[in-house]
């Protein structure tokens, strides 16, 4: 029996590394991160192109009609580059919470224009799944929303919304509804664009879901960023050891030292088996979804905490360049550090795998 990813969905990845290598470039990462009035259009131009938009839409509506696990390998060669194109609240979990609560009418009307490109959505979730902070969190009521939304996804650029209310309940909003507000957020991590959007009395369709759509949202959420951070901390073990092999101390490059190459081996080591940790979780997410919650939760607290430590020790074994713009590795370990905790910090997502289990109240 083969346990791994099909050859095609090996060949789609391979594809989409190869599109980000021009598309995503260092050299664009680092004018996009250095530009804040850079939306990034032709990144998105290219994700577009590639089909990424219509990812998990399904066919009747535009789209491809993947799976979680094909999202998730796309994710990570997302994280491989550092890209800073819209995707994962985009076009992974707004079309999920139109699939799994809007209306057909609803559907018919977004997801065509989502899998196209022609719309970004924007997905407001942080505060029922990680907890409010400074004052955030939205209310509802008479089909009008009021509060604020931290960490919203693309909220700058995004033509509507998808908003989680402090129940768990989801609504959607267009972009120019009256009473919307919305600013940039400033973050470690300049690669993925986050805001804070207001809601003042803004106008709302209620999407029917409830929590049981929150909450697969969730687990969606929590797989790729699993994802993002397995490819960043793919790009940062390779670099560390291409730079082993190349500098010199002591008339020896500094990979012959026994130190080096430890701190190399044990990268490896930690990151290869988290691949089928990541892989399993999205496959469940569609094909066994009684373990979805739980394999999402294991992915995300511990990629977070392998994922720290690859960044952590790449950057010992560069030495003083590790710090420096020149290589840039800083945009991978920034990146690793906002997975980690965007959506919940591993000790969260760790206490929500211990209830599921029975293990906690």
């Amino acid at each position: 029996m083969d346990f791994s990813i099909t050859p095609d969905q090996r060949l789609m990845q391979d594809s989409l590394v190869r599109t980000l290598a021009g598309a995503s470039s260092l050299d664009r990462v680092r004018r996009f991160a250095g530009d804040p009035d850079d939306k990034g259009a032709d990144i998105h131009a290219a994700l577009a192109d590639f089909g990424l938009t219509g990812i998990v839409i399904p066919e009747e509506f535009g789209g491809l009609g993947l799976r979680l696990l094909d999202a998730a390998l796309a994710a990570e060669a997302l994280g491989r580059s550092v890209s800073p194109g819209p995707f994962l609240g985009a076009y992974v979990l707004a079309p999920l919470a139109l699939r799994l609560a809007g209306s057909k009418a609803q559907q018919s009307e977004w997801l065509p224009k989502i899998a196209s490109g022609e719309v970004i959505a924007g997905v407001a979730i942080a505060e029922p799944v990680a907890g409010a902070r400074d004052g955030a969190g939205v209310t509802a009521s008479g089909g009008k929303l009021s509060g604020k939304a931290l960490f919203v996804t693309d909220a700058i650029i995004a033509d509507i919304f998808v908003v989680a209310d402090q129940a768990g309940d989801l609504h959607l909003v267009r972009g120019d509804a009256a009473g919307l507000t919305r600013s940039a957020m400033t973050t470690i991590d300049q690669t993925r664009p986050l805001g804070e959007v207001g809601f003042d009395g803004t106008r709302a369709e209620p999407l029917a879901g409830g929590v049981h759509a929150l909450d697969s949202m969730r687990d969606a959420a929590w797989t790729l960023l699993a994802a993002d951070t397995l490819g960043a901390a793919q790009v940062m073990i390779e670099k560390a050891v291409d730079y082993a092999k190349e500098r010199r101390q002591f008339g020896r490059v500094i990979g012959s030292f026994q130190a080096v190459k430890h701190m190399c081996a044990e990268m490896a080591a930690e990151l290869e088996p988290c691949r089928s940790l990541v892989w399993y979780a999205a496959y469940a997410f569609d094909d066994a979804p009684g373990e979805a919650s739980l394999t999402a939760a294991h992915a995300k607290a511990h990629l977070s905490e392998v994922g720290r430590f690859i960044a952590r020790t790449a950057t010992e074994v560069h030495g003083g360049m590790g710090i420096t713009d020149l290589l840039g590795l800083h945009f991978w370990f920034k990146r690793i550090g906002l997975n980690r905790q965007l959506l919940g910090g591993p000790e969260r997502v760790r206490r929500l795998a211990a209830q599921i289990q029975g293990l906690t109240a």
